[in-house]
């Protein structure tokens, strides 16, 4: 097999559409039938639903309070899109945030996911985000841990990194496998 990754010059929103570009091309080439999407407003996952029609699209959302309490991040009008387009949406904790977030703000104290995370961000913020809603959606039951999928992140705004991703769920970490990346951004920040 012979895979080219392709790396963007720098993080954003600009690589938003080339990234889409290469998860139709990754999908129908690897007959992948489930892409995630990481959106915080629902734009991307409204994007990605237009451009990936042969596949579905979960768009993965921030949970409610991520930002501040009370408050969900993605505009009712986008997830309305989303569903009427045949996509489907995941809204739950942050796989490698979670009470150890809590834990850090009352206390100042990294915890072992947040320990992980960081060192996924090695490989850019989006490579880290792709990885943690792999898991979030195998721990919500909507992917399955056998099947390949692919996984799509961005540094902020937009896409700009995906992976093709055997999930695994929060507990069994270490049989997650990243098959293949799509595409990162070369520069990091």
């Amino acid at each position: 097999m012979k895979y080219q990754t392709v790396y963007f010059e720098k993080t954003g929103p600009a690589n938003t559409e080339p990234t889409l570009d290469l998860v139709k091309e990754w999908a129908d080439m690897l007959n992948i039938r489930t892409v995630l999407v990481a959106t915080t407003s629902g734009r991307t996952a409204v994007q990605a639903l237009e451009k990936l029609k042969s596949q579905l699209v979960i768009a993965v959302t921030h949970a409610a309070g991520f930002s501040e309490e009370n408050v969900q991040e993605l505009n009712p009008e986008n997830r309305d899109r989303i569903l009427a387009m045949g996509g489907k949406v995941l809204t739950c904790q942050h796989a490698l945030a979670g009470i150890s977030r809590a834990v850090r703000f009352k206390f100042n104290s990294i915890q072992i996911d947040e320990i992980v995370a960081n060192a996924l961000r090695i490989l850019g913020q989006g490579f880290k985000v792709a990885v943690e809603i792999a898991m979030m959606a195998a721990d919500a039951g909507i992917v399955r841990t056998d099947e390949d999928i692919i996984s799509v992140g961005g540094s902020g705004d937009g896409a700009d990194t995906a992976a093709v991703i055997k999930p695994a769920n929060v507990c069994r970490f270490f049989d997650l496998e990243i098959r293949g990346i799509l595409c990162k951004p070369w520069a990091l920040k």
